[in-house]
């Protein structure tokens, strides 16, 4: 059975991101996958320490670059306590044959608490490959290719590019919704129709991209 990790990030309960997140996985779900579900809004994770410092310094150090192998570089109380805070999280991860990221965009970037939580699992010189990342993004204005705010996208972009730099993953599908403040902002009244065009869009891709990605599973030793 394929796995899928299903993160929210939105501060909205009603957002356009849990909305495509939603579409997503009922699709997977429909094809007999499981999904993890966690909320990173309501049940934020806390910020990394410097325990969490340590253990990086020390997988640096020591050439550790074979994720099993992290618990080795747990040695003080300080890192234990770090260590106690990334272990459930990071288990969710590997244990993923896919990723689903809901990722608003907030002041050009990502919510905090997704920040958060990506800093927690993340360690030097780590691969998650061959996994399969998603991002389901919305976004207040029209940010993609070839508008005149595409350099300003350190949303999907950000993800894609981490997801790609940090983890060795080269196909991150980035799907989202635009025009999102059309609904009240005076100025971009005349552009709803575009914004209702863009979910639409966003809705169906969302939902044939988890029915394409459920039979996916990642090799696993036994």
């Amino acid at each position: 059975m394929s796995h899928l990790l299903h993160l929210d990030s939105s501060a909205r309960t009603d957002s356009f991101t849990r909305r495509l997140g939603e579409a997503f996985a009922e699709a997977w779900d429909a094809g007999g996958g499981e999904v993890t579900h966690r909320d990173l809004a309501a049940d934020p994770v806390p910020p990394i320490r410097e325990g969490w410092t340590r253990i990086c310094d020390t997988l640096l150090r020591e050439g550790i670059t074979d994720i099993a192998r992290y618990p080795e570089a747990v040695r003080t109380e300080q890192e234990r306590e770090a260590w106690a805070h990334v272990r459930p999280l990071l288990d969710e991860l590997l244990a993923a044959d896919a990723v689903l990221i809901g990722a608003p965009m907030y002041n050009f970037g990502i919510p905090a608490a997704l920040k958060a939580w990506i800093d927690q699992v993340t360690f030097p010189k780590m691969v998650l490959a061959p996994r399969k990342f998603v991002v389901l993004a919305a976004r207040g204005g029209a940010y993609g290719p070839g508008t005149p705010r595409a350099p300003y996208d350190h949303n999907g972009r950000y993800l894609s590019d981490f997801i790609r730099g940090h983890y060795a993953v080269e196909d991150t599908e980035v799907i989202a919704a635009e025009l999102v403040n059309s609904l009240v902002d005076p100025a971009l009244a005349g552009r709803i129709t575009q914004h209702r065009e863009s979910v639409a869009d966003a809705l169906y891709r969302a939902g044939e991209l988890g029915a394409k990605l459920v039979g996916y599973r990642i090799p696993r030793e036994d």
